[in-house]
């Protein structure tokens, strides 16, 4: 699913070819991710539901697009706020890696986004006084909001080892992005509507209602956050 050939971007086009067993969490995101999809190129974010990665939580994490090549923290896992140091959520994502990586990041998220694409990343933590230098890997995988547009990710970042020092920021060693498999078959202007939200659904933007329709009676949406998300 993956493509090897990021050059256009500028990021980096190092990957081992076969997947690495020490980041379980990683596996578990990204099958849940794939169930979900079935057979459509990306789900709605409200059909997430947290039990269904429940062993990968602390490293999972929900991205909202706020430009069109950054996006921030919606939801965390406490993975991701001991490697900062503090809560990650409502920074950018950039903010966990160091200043070089940055537009390497930014070109990823603007493939994961407007593709809609996948993306893996080997990641590199930084070395020096309090840092022993970790190894890392993350997913992106693309998701629609309940308006259909694709402005939000799924996440899962596992950094092994010792955090040492924080903040602990993260190099680029490696990359490869993606498309995902066609959706909607028919049609693709007309995408398949989400099922009902299970408690983790985004806010929906207000409907105008016309002077001359009578009001329905609107279901409560609430977001449900907890400190292992």
């Amino acid at each position: 699913m993956f493509q090897d050939d990021l050059s256009r971007d500028g990021v980096v086009s190092h990957f081992p070819q076969r997947p690495d067993t020490r980041f379980p969490a990683v596996s578990v995101v990204r099958a849940y991710w794939e169930a979900l999809r079935n057979g459509r190129d990306v789900p709605f974010r409200s059909e997430i539901d947290p039990r269904g990665i429940e062993s990968a939580l602390e490293h999972t994490f929900i991205l909202e697009r706020i430009a069109p090549r950054l996006a921030r923290f919606r939801l965390a896992g406490t993975h991701l706020n001991d490697l900062i140091g503090m809560e990650v959520r409502g920074m950018p994502i950039t903010s966990l890696f160091v200043p070089l990586a940055r537009s390497e990041v930014e070109a990823v998220l603007s493939r994961v986004f407007d593709g809609p694409e996948t993306a893996e990343l080997t990641l590199a933590g930084e070395t020096g006084a309090g840092r022993a230098g970790m190894e890392g890997r993350m997913i992106l995988l693309p998701l629609r909001s309940d308006l259909g547009d694709v402005s939000r990710v799924l996440g899962c970042l596992v950094g092994l080892g010792p955090i040492g020092r924080t903040p602990q920021r993260f190099a680029i060693a490696g990359a490869r992005v993606g498309p995902t498999v066609g959706w909607a078959r028919g049609n693709p202007g007309h995408p398949v509507m989400p099922p009902m939200a299970r408690g983790f659904a985004e806010d929906v933007r207000p409907f105008v209602r016309p002077d001359n329709v009578a009001p329905a009676r609107r279901p409560a949406l609430r977001l449900v956050v907890s400190d292992g998300e």
